[in-house]
């Protein structure tokens, strides 16, 4: 879950609203734990230090706060007592040291409603139940194995682009949404098998979805004021669209119980997740809501986080044309090279990972890391409050001069020589996350970011529209469920031909 922050005027209207009604409180709640806090800046009443982020995209606002307060702050947001990580040292004791006590993820309203009371992986409380599911999501549904068995789904979506994309060759193309389209129908196949229009309206709700549960939502923030959810709208809307997903899944997954697939290799997660129920073999039983919700975390993590890393790849790349010319030439050699393009080709495509590895490093989907601590601990000697949102500033992290060379400039190179890697050993270094919650499908999204890359670098060579050069591409983020660039990317392709190659 992402964290965004209200518009101005909404942010007014609100503060008065929630004003009146401190005001009409008979007592005033105390907090006994907030002593020896870390520091932070002044806090206002009621709203905290709300205002002080207001305005601005999170993860630049919570490390240009952590610049004057220090890379362990707190902050008041609202109601939330909140603790801002920003240095890889701090992050590493909360992560490794601390795991446990830190292996929880704070409340939210739209994440509740939308994953059936929390029954998902993403936003179950830590214990027996996520445990077992993590372990099914690890082992069983986004395993290497089961990951390779999408192969030739990947690939089979993938070329439909292409096609299209060559279709309009010389044309203005919006990328941004071609991409998108690409990861959910991956996505969508692999999760339910052959596409179908209740698929194509899943898809529709679940991208919906994601505008509507992303960022700070004003209940989650005044969680005491339960009328918040109600007079704002969000909580009906955020029902109404849970319903109209249910109801889709609910008549996806019967349908996969009237045809039962035998096959081991042509199972889908929906196949998967259902044989797994129906043996039994489990400490606890998988429940239908655990089914639903597994598979709408798969969706909503799965689909958006992969587009956005290769949707800025691809913006990296155009604003650095050396970096651009040097991956299409690796690309094309290798697949040349085999006389065939399929993904047996990714493994030898050594600089095209170094580019996954340094947007990962650059543009994190994912900037903000949620946790919650479960117990009041002590860290750098300061008093970290039980229930205490933390917020883990990856983003932050991956830029600190102290472990890298011009953090600020996409330098794919620089992973040749550094040992780092996604598994969250390096805590500069964490676009997955770390410790016990670190992203259980990292395989999955890697696999759908490579393949796609390679093959947009391999076909088409591109250039900008209405004749933009590369220094004129605007990169200014906007925050949502993942950080994605500000405007789409559109681009002209032209069709790249080797006849050697088929």
């Amino acid at each position: 879950m992402e964290l965004e922050f209200p518009t101005f005027q909404i942010f007014l209207a609100f503060l008065v609203f929630v004003f009146i009604l401190l005001k009409l409180e008979k007592t005033s709640k105390t907090n006994n734990t907030t002593s020896n806090l870390p520091p932070g800046p002044r806090k206002l009443p009621v709203i905290g230090n709300l205002h002080q982020l207001v305005g601005s995209l999170p993860h630049h606002g919570l490390r240009d706060l952590a610049k004057k307060y220090g890379p362990l702050m707190h902050l008041q947001l609202g109601e939330v007592s909140t603790i801002v990580v920003s240095s890889p040292e701090i992050a590493k004791q909360l992560m490794k040291t601390h795991d446990v006590t830190f292996a929880l993820r704070p409340p939210v309203l739209a994440a509740k409603i939308m994953s059936y009371d929390n029954s998902g992986i993403i936003f179950s409380p830590y214990g027996d139940c996520w445990r077992q599911l993590r372990k099914i999501c690890v082992s069983e549904l986004l395993s290497a194995k089961r990951v390779q068995s999408f192969r030739s789904i990947r690939e089979a979506e993938v070329y439909n682009l292409i096609n299209w994309i060559s279709s309009n060759e010389g044309s203005v193309i919006n990328l941004t949404e071609k991409v998108f389209s690409l990861m959910y129908g991956i996505t969508s196949r692999a999760a339910f098998g052959n596409k179908s229009s209740e698929q194509e309206a899943f898809v529709s709700v679940m991208e919906e979805t994601t505008k509507v549960i992303s960022g700070f939502n004003i209940a989650d923030l005044f969680p005491s004021f339960e009328l918040l959810q109600w007079v704002t709208g969000f909580r009906s809307h955020a029902e109404k669209l849970h319903q109209q997903a249910d109801r889709i899944v609910e008549s996806i997954i019967n349908d996969h119980k009237k045809c039962k697939t035998k096959n081991e290799n042509d199972r889908d997660l929906v196949d998967v997740l259902l044989k797994i129920q129906e043996d039994g073999n489990l400490e606890l039983p998988l429940s239908t809501h655990n089914i639903k919700a597994v598979i709408s975390d798969i969706f909503g993590a799965g689909s958006e986080t992969s587009a956005t890393t290769v949707d800025w790849a691809m913006c990296e790349m155009m604003k650095n044309p050396g970096v651009m010319k040097k991956a299409q030439a690796e690309v094309r050699e290798v697949f040349n090279r085999k006389g065939k393009i399929d993904e047996t080709g990714i493994s030898e495509m050594k600089y095209l990972k170094l580019v996954v590895k340094e947007t990962l490093r650059l543009r994190p989907s994912a900037p903000l890391i949620p946790r919650e601590c479960g117990e009041s601990c002590e860290i750098n000697g300061f008093n970290i409050p039980v229930k205490a949102r933390i917020i883990v500033n990856s983003w932050a992290t991956g830029r600190d001069p102290m472990y890298w060379t011009e953090p600020e400039s996409f330098i794919p190179e620089r992973f040749i020589d550094h040992s780092v890697d996604f598994k969250g050993s390096n805590f500069e270094y964490i676009p997955f996350g770390a410790g016990r919650r670190i992203c259980p499908g990292m395989l999955y999204g890697l696999a759908n970011v490579e393949f796609p890359l390679a093959m947009l670098l391999y076909h088409f060579d591109w250039k900008l529209p209405n004749g933009m050069n590369h220094e004129d591409l605007e990169m200014a983020e906007t925050f949502g469920v993942t950080v994605r660039r500000k405007q789409d990317l559109c681009m002209i392709p032209t069709p790249y031909h080797h006849s050697s190659v088929a």
